[in-house]
């Protein structure tokens, strides 16, 4: 976990399975490093993920917890390219 305690980890398989991408700053884009994102965990801080590059698209808010699949952030499909942590 980062200095800040912010953590974030996209994984590209249902149920935290497949490859993963761990983060725990602003990325402006990690599709390169996964084609697709089916479930997160948040393991520090609240966090605003976005379905297209340089934070633009479709934004959900998440805050800490786990999320198996992507219907559970209300996401419309398993594309996310983005993310930022929000400083409350």
């Amino acid at each position: 976990m980062s200095k800040t305690g912010t953590k974030i980890t996209f994984y590209e398989d249902k149920n935290f399975q497949g490859r993963r991408y761990d983060c725990d700053c602003d990325c402006a884009d990690f599709h390169t490093y996964l084609s697709r994102c089916n479930s997160i965990r948040v393991e520090g801080g609240t966090w605003a993920v976005y379905e297209r590059p340089n934070f633009s698209g479709y934004m959900y808010i998440l805050p800490q917890g786990e999320y198996p699949e992507y219907q559970r952030w209300m996401g419309l499909n398993d594309r996310l390219s983005s993310c930022r942590a929000i400083h409350l």
